[in-house]
């Protein structure tokens, strides 16, 4: 039993990082250095702490380039 959810652990983990991927992919930043993609990660995880605007405002950008998924 133990195995198994080690497993299933591990499967989850894989999954959540191959989509975080796929991110990276949509936003058009497939062959940028990954010391830059971090950069900029961190950036805006400083940028939205605490400045609710800027998380709605991400937010709503994110949102808006899911929504062309369909066209």
């Amino acid at each position: 039993m133990h195995r198994s959810t080690i497993t299933d652990a591990r499967k989850k983990d894989t999954r959540e990082k191959i989509e975080l991927g796929g991110l990276i992919v949509k936003a058009g930043l497939r062959y940028e250095k990954r010391a830059l993609l971090l950069g900029l990660l961190i950036d805006a995880s400083r940028r939205i702490q605490g400045d609710d605007a800027e998380r709605a405002r991400l937010a709503a950008l994110g949102a808006e380039a899911f929504g062309h998924d369909s066209e």
